[in-house]
C-alpha cells in the first residue's frame, strides 16, 4: 500500500508541475502577444504581423494586340514599387553609397528630402528591417532606367545589386485611345482577366503564365519577395495580329461619329471586311450617351456590329430575290403591277414608302426602288405555297446561323421557319421584306460579302496571326465554304441588282464617278412596346466597292436618326452616305484602287513652275515622270528661267533664299537655322520677310514670315 500510495503522490507532483509549466508558456503568449515591447517601445505583436511569410502570384506580363502593319493597339506598360532591404550591403558600402541613393531618391519621387530619405534607410537599418518600402508611387520604365544607374540598384559585371528591390506591375494601355475599344476590350482590375471583346475571347493566350513563389508580407501589406529562383520568373503572355487596318478604323469611326450627331441617333455601326479573305479591316461601334445638363456625345461601350440582333429591313430582298432567282420563279423583266404602292394580303398591311406608289415596274426595279408590294407579289406567286422552300434558301445563304467569328459574344441569329411557334399566314411576306427576324450587321455583311465573292461565304476575321515574341504559334487562313451559297448566274444577276439601286435606285445620290459602289438601302421600323413605330428607323446600306472588281464590302448602320421630316430619315438620306464617305476616303488612300497614268515618252512634261528645290528630290521626280528636264548638280539648285539649273548658296550663317520652294523645303531650311516661321497664303514661297544673305545674327528674334502664292 506505502508503494501504491508513493505512485499517486509523485503523479499528482507531475501534474502539477505540467499545469504550471502550461500556464507559464500561455501567460508568456499573452505577455508577447499583447504587452511585450521592443527597446523603443513599440509592440512585438506588430513585429511579428509585420513578418508573415506568403505564396505570392506574380502576374505574367500580359500579350500585346496589334493592328495591320505592327501598329499597337494594346500593350501592358510596367510600372515598378521600389523597396530596399537595408541590412543587405556591408557597412562600408552603405555608408559610402547611400548618400547617393538618397539624392536621386529625392529627384524621383519629391515627396522626401535626401536627408529624409537617409533618416528613412537608416532608421530601418538600425531597427533591423529587411524591407523598407521608399514610396507607394510607382516608378515608371524610364524611371527605372535612372534608377539602375544608382547604388544599391545598379548591377554590373563586377558589382553586383545590394539591397534594392524593384517590384514590376503591369497596367493595360491602348496607344490609339477610344480606337476600336469595344473590339480591343479590357481587363477585370483585380484578376486582371479579359472581360469583353478581343482580351476575353483570347485570355489563355494573351495572359501566359504567373509565377508562384514566396513574399514575406510586412506591415502595411506590402510584400518582399523571399527569394527570386526560377519558380519566380512569370511566362509572358502570346501577341495577337489583328487584321484591323488603323487608317480605315480611324475612317470608319469618324465618318459614323459624323453622321450620328448629325441626326441625334441613338447608336450605330461599320463595318469594312476584305471581299477576297473575310479579313475585317474596321469595325465601330458608337452609342450615345448623355451628359444631363451637356450635349450628348458617343462612346464604344457594346458591340452592335457583333451583338446586336434587329429586323434587318429592306437589305434582306437580297435573299428573296435570289431565292426566288435560284428556282428560276421570276425574270427580271417581268412586269410587276404594284398600284398605289399599298395593299393588304390576310390582314396584313403592306405599304412602299414612296408616296402614291410606283406603279407597273419590272422586277428589277422592284428591288431599285425598294418596294414592299412588288417584293410581296413576286414572293405570292411562287414561295407562298413552298414556304419551307424558301426558309430552306436562307439556311443555303448562311443567314440562319452565326458566322462563326473568333470572338465571343456573337448573337445566334433568329430566323423564323414554318415548325416554330409563332408561324402564321403572314410570316413569310413580312419575312420577305426583312420582319420577323433578328440578324446581326456582321451575319448581313457576310452574306452580302458572298454575293460580291461570286456565291463563294468567307468567314469574318479579326485575328490574324498569334505569335510568342518572333515565333508563330498559329496562322489563320481565310475559311471558304465549300460550296457556293448560289449559281454563278445567280451570283451575277444578284450584283446587278445592286448596282442598279446606286445607279437608277434608292442610293443612287451616292454614285461615284471615279470608281462603281454596288449595294441596297434597307430602313426597318423599329419596335416599341410591342409595336412598331412610323418615324422611328433602323437604317443600314451594305454593299461593296468597286463594284466592277470587288475588294472591299461594308455595313453601315445608323439607329434611330431624329428629324422634323420623315422622308429625310431613310436609308437613302442617312446610311448610305456614310458607306460613300468611308468608301471615298479608302479608295482616295490605296494607291492599288487606281489605275496608273501611262507615261509617253514621245511627250514629256513641262517643268514650268519648277523653280527650285533639292537636286535628288527634282532628279527623282523628273525621271519618274519624265520631265524634260533635270538638274545635273547636287545640293539646292533654282531654274535659270531657259530650262537649266543652277546651284543656290545655302550658308548656314546666312539667311537662306527660299523663293520658289516648296513649303516643306522652306521650312527644313529655316527651322533647322533657328527660324520661327509664320505663313500666309498657299503654293509655293513667294515672298520673304527677311531678305537672303543677311547674316542669321543680325536677324532681330530669328522670326521670318514667308507669303505663299
Amino acid at each position: 500500500m506505502n508503494i501504491k500510495q508513493d505512485i499517486i503522490e509523485r503523479a499528482n507532483h507531475i501534474f502539477y508541475i505540467v499545469i504550471v509549466l502550461a500556464m507559464t508558456v500561455i501567460v508568456r503568449l499573452l505577455y508577447v502577444q499583447y504587452f511585450h515591447t521592443d527597446k523603443k517601445g513599440r509592440p512585438w505583436r506588430a513585429h511579428v504581423e509585420a513578418t508573415v511569410i506568403q505564396r505570392d502570384t506574380i502576374r505574367a506580363m500580359r500579350g500585346k494586340i496589334y493592328a495591320l502593319n505592327d501598329n499597337l493597339l494594346a500593350t501592358s506598360l510596367p510600372t515598378y514599387v521600389v523597396g530596399i532591404d537595408p541590412m543587405l550591403a556591408k557597412k562600408e558600402y552603405y555608408k559610402d553609397k547611400l548618400d547617393s541613393l538618397s539624392t536621386i531618391l529625392a529627384r524621383i519621387f519629391r515627396e522626401r528630402t535626401a536627408y529624409g530619405y537617409k533618416e528613412l534607410i537608416n532608421d530601418a537599418r538600425q531597427r533591423k528591417r529587411r524591407y523598407v518600402l521608399l514610396s507607394r508611387r510607382r516608378i515608371t520604365f524610364q524611371e527605372r532606367q535612372e534608377l539602375l544607374k544608382w547604388p544599391f540598384f545598379r548591377s554590373t559585371s563586377k558589382v553586383a545589386a545590394r539591397g534594392g528591390v524593384l517590384r514590376p506591375h503591369y497596367e493595360r494601355y491602348h496607344p490609339f485611345g477610344q480606337m476600336a475599344e469595344r473590339t480591343i476590350g479590357n481587363l477585370d482590375a483585380k484578376t486582371n482577366r479579359g472581360l469583353i471583346g478581343l482580351e476575353a475571347s483570347f485570355q489563355p493566350e494573351l495572359a501566359g503564365k504567373n509565377a508562384v513563389g514566396r513574399v514575406e508580407v510586412l506591415a502595411g501589406g506590402v510584400r518582399k519577395p523571399v527569394n527570386d529562383g526560377p519558380d519566380m520568373t512569370p511566362e509572358p503572355g502570346m501577341d495577337l495580329y489583328t487584321t484591323i487596318d488603323v487608317n480605315f478604323q480611324d475612317i470608319a469611326e469618324s465618318s459614323l461619329r459624323s453622321a450620328l450627331e448629325k441626326y441625334k441617333a441613338a447608336k450605330g455601326c461599320v463595318i469594312v471586311m476584305e471581299v477576297a479573305t473575310g479579313e475585317i479591316r474596321a469595325i465601330a461601334n458608337l452609342t450615345k450617351r448623355g451628359r444631363g445638363d451637356g450635349p450628348d456625345y458617343y462612346v464604344e461601350n457594346f458591340n452592335h456590329a457583333l451583338s446586336e440582333r434587329t429586323d434587318p429591313g429592306s437589305t434582306f430582298k437580297l435573299a428573296t430575290m435570289m431565292a426566288l432567282l435560284e428556282e428560276k420563279a421570276i425574270s427580271l423583266n417581268q412586269l410587276v403591277a404594284t398600284g398605289g404602292g399599298s395593299t393588304t394580303y390576310h390582314g396584313l398591311g403592306i405599304h412602299d414608302a414612296k408616296r402614291g406608289g410606283a406603279g407597273t415596274i419590272t422586277a428589277r426595279q422592284v428591288f431599285e426602288k425598294s418596294s414592299n408590294v412588288g417584293t410581296h407579289l413576286l414572293m405570292k406567286s411562287y414561295f407562298y405555297s413552298r414556304p419551307k422552300l424558301y426558309c430552306q434558301y436562307l439556311g443555303k445563304f448562311h443567314l440562319t446561323q452565326p458566322t462563326g467569328i473568333h470572338m465571343k459574344g456573337e448573337a445566334t441569329p433568329i430566323v423564323r421557319n414554318p415548325d416554330m411557334k409563332g408561324w402564321s399566314s403572314v410570316s413569310l411576306t413580312s419575312m420577305s421584306y426583312g420582319y420577323e427576324m433578328q440578324i446581326t450587321p456582321l451575319q448581313m455583311l457576310a452574306f452580302y460579302n458572298a454575293v460580291a465573292n461570286g456565291g463563294r461565304w468567307v468567314r469574318p476575321m479579326l485575328v490574324k496571326q498569334i505569335k510568342r515574341g518572333d515565333e508563330l504559334i498559329e496562322d489563320n487562313k481565310p475559311y471558304t465554304l465549300s460550296e457556293t451559297i448560289c449559281s454563278r448566274e445567280t451570283a451575277r444577276l444578284a450584283q446587278s441588282l445592286l448596282r442598279g439601286v446606286v445607279v437608277e435606285g434608292t442610293a443612287k445620290h451616292i454614285n461615284n464617278p471615279h470608281y462603281a459602289i454596288a449595294g441596297k438601302t434597307g430602313t426597318a421600323q423599329k419596335i416599341i412596346n410591342g409595336r412598331y413605330q412610323v418615324g422611328k428607323y433602323y437604317t443600314s446600306f451594305i454593299g461593296y466597292f468597286p463594284a466592277d472588281k470587288p475588294k472591299y464590302s461594308m455595313i453601315t448602320v445608323v439607329d434611330t436618326p431624329q428629324g422634323d421630316n420623315i422622308d429625310l430619315l431613310y436609308a437613302g438620306a442617312v446610311s448610305a452616305p456614310v458607306f460613300k464617305a468611308v468608301a471615298d476616303r479608302i479608295v482616295a488612300s490605296d494607291i492599288k484602287m487606281h489605275a496608273p497614268m501611262r507615261a509617253n515618252p514621245s511627250k514629256p512634261v513641262s517643268t514650268t513652275g519648277m523653280l527650285a528645290g533639292y537636286a535628288n528630290d527634282l532628279q527623282t521626280i523628273s525621271s519618274t515622270l519624265n520631265l524634260a528636264e533635270e538638274p545635273s548638280t547636287d545640293g539646292w539648285v533654282e531654274s535659270s528661267g531657259n530650262g537649266h539649273w543652277k546651284s543656290r548658296q545655302t550658308r548656314t550663317d546666312q539667311v537662306p533664299d527660299v523663293r520658289g520652294l516648296s513649303l516643306r523645303d522652306a521650312v527644313y531650311l529655316l527651322e533647322n537655322r533657328g527660324f520661327r516661321v509664320s505663313i500666309e497664303g498657299h503654293g509655293k514661297v513667294k515672298e520673304q520677310s527677311v531678305s537672303p544673305g543677311i547674316g542669321i545674327a543680325n536677324v532681330a528674334g530669328r522670326a521670318i514670315n514667308l507669303k505663299l502664292g
